[in-house]
């Protein structure tokens, strides 16, 4: 069973970037490219593999089939430091007396944890996991979306979630998303929940999406958004050279966590 306290290390996190850049890895190149046994390789796999990281195959794994999302559980444990920096950074951009809206997903989760002195907002959100974060913030005004919860990370969502968020009109919304095309595209895995996503875009007069550069390295079915309909984007490190592109022809700022500036 993963728990939120269970980290990835470093070699974990080498192996499916490995894995991300050429969709599949094998135990033996492994072996020499850690200099480690083909033994501890395979307990490197099974580990990932365990939580849903990773699809085990003969002689090494993949990358899931970009059909089925990654638990819930799981995305806790990938790029922690990447998220940290994110999330410190966006809470920054947000005012004190100001309206929000907060997705589901495990980077704007912990964007909630990063609001906890703020004063004076009004916080909606559709994250289960992000009210009961911030429930005893004595700064923050807490509004839940209505709607059937989805068991699998605690979102609110469908047609009642939707008819929810649509009456709001809110001066910023923080959004997650499940992959990012180079070509602009904001992708997710399940229709009720970009429906939501869609919603929140909408109802906000600036939207920041959090993401870490690992985005970019999966695939997910569901079209949220374009790029072009976001505001500003903070991401751990600098994006593809053909995802920057796009962000300049319409002028998105790229604000880069941890300091490093803004493209």
């Amino acid at each position: 069973m993963v728990t939120p306290m269970e980290i990835l290390s470093s070699r974990h996190n080498k192996i499916l970037a490995l894995a991300g850049q050429s969709g599949r890895v094998g135990v033996d190149n492994l072996s020499a490219t850690f200099d480690v046994s083909p033994q501890t390789i395979r307990k490197d796999l099974k580990f990932l593999c365990d939580r849903q990281l990773l699809q085990r195959v003969h002689g090494g794994a993949v990358v899931g089939s970009g059909i089925e999302n990654v638990s819930y559980e799981a995305r806790r444990l990938l790029a922690p430091a990447a998220k940290q920096a994110i999330v410190r950074c966006a809470a920054g951009l947000i005012p004190d007396n100001s309206s929000l809206l907060i997705n589901i997903g495990t980077t704007t989760e912990q964007v909630a944890h990063s609001l906890k002195n703020h004063r004076g907002l009004l916080v909606i959100s559709n994250n289960v996991n992000a009210v009961e974060i911030m429930k005893d913030f004595l700064g923050v005004e807490l509004i839940i979306a209505g709607g059937q919860v989805r068991r699998s990370d605690g979102g609110i969502v469908g047609g009642a979630a939707v008819d929810f968020i649509n009456q709001f009109k809110v001066d910023y919304a923080v959004i997650g998303v499940s992959a990012i095309d180079e070509d602009g595209s904001l992708l997710d895995y399940d229709l009720r929940e970009v429906r939501v996503a869609k919603a929140i875009i909408k109802n906000a007069r600036h939207v920041i999406l959090v993401a870490d550069t690992m985005k970019f390295e999966r695939n997910a079915p569901v079209r949220i958004a374009h790029v072009s309909e976001i505001d500003t984007i903070v991401m751990d490190k600098t994006p593809p050279a053909t995802f920057r592109e796009v962000c300049m022809e319409h002028d998105l700022r790229i604000v880069l966590a941890g300091g490093e500036g803004v493209l």
